[in-house]
């Protein structure tokens, strides 16, 4: 196991950055990053960006020094090199998720201010909040746990048609696709067969809506959720950040200073 750092040569923000990756797991690299106390905002799904005045120490506490093309070629080499495209940022790998039809998969989750392909995305969820910026929640049937609105597309529909019929379904708010604001997407690596997966399809898109006034009334059309509540980021959190997606939903909408 290595911990590797390339030269501090790309350039942003106005400084120069170095790259520190493992080339084992992703655990141990978290591990050497918290120890330096290195800012998980800068994660990026397979590596740390590291500017160039903190080389030398990280260097000194134990990552070897290498080129940013031996760099690259161990991340492919383990299996943690996270494909995204430019602009977008990394923001967790979840291994070995398990889901209510019996699949399982690996998943990238990744933030984006741009919506993902439509004829790679198979379903869709939204973030929907109020002007005061309480989240609308929703306890699923099938899945037996809160989360957001959201579910697989139909037959015909776009993207933004299935995140507005998911959010009409299952709370009753009607909003126009026009608002829906892009947040990320979850690519999902299938580790098994069966269930509703579609070939081709691996991307779940993720929006958020804003609707107006404080909690409006949430009265479903459907039957496939047992509850649902506008709640407070901190009850947000208490719902769901044990499930696959929290990462995402905290590095998209935590509040600052929260």
């Amino acid at each position: 196991m290595a911990i590797l750092i390339d030269p501090p040569r790309t350039e942003a923000h106005g400084r120069r950055w170095s790259h520190l990756v493992s080339d084992t797991s992703l655990a141990e690299l978290h591990r050497f990053a918290g120890a330096l106390g290195i800012p998980t905002r800068g994660f990026e799904g397979d590596h740390y960006d590291v500017p160039e005045e903190r080389y030398a120490a990280v260097v000194a506490a134990g990552a070897r020094p290498t080129s940013e093309r031996d760099l690259l070629r161990a991340l492919q080499r383990s299996g943690l090199r996270m494909q995204k495209r430019r602009g977008d940022k990394g923001v967790a790998r979840v291994s070995g998720v398990r889901f209510a039809d019996g699949t399982s998969a690996d998943v990238d989750l990744i933030r984006s201010p741009r919506e993902a392909a439509e004829r790679r995305v198979f379903a869709a969820m939204a973030f929907v909040r109020d002007d005061a910026g309480d989240l609308a929640v929703v306890h699923s049937v099938r899945r037996l746990e809160w989360g957001c609105p959201g579910g697989w597309r139909e037959a015909g529909e776009t993207v933004r048609e299935n995140a507005v019929r998911e959010v009409r379904e299952e709370t009753g708010l009607v909003v126009p696709e026009s608002r829906l604001v892009p947040l990320g997407y979850e690519r999902f690596h299938r580790r098994s067969t069966g269930g509703l997966w579609r070939e081709g399809q691996d991307l779940l898109q993720v929006f958020e809506v804003t609707v107006p006034g404080w909690r409006p009334a949430l009265v479903p059309e459907l039957d496939d959720t047992s509850d649902r509540r506008w709640v407070t980021w901190e009850e947000f959190a208490t719902l769901c950040s044990r499930l696959f997606w929290w990462p995402l939903a905290e590095a998209a909408l935590r509040p600052r200073g929260g």
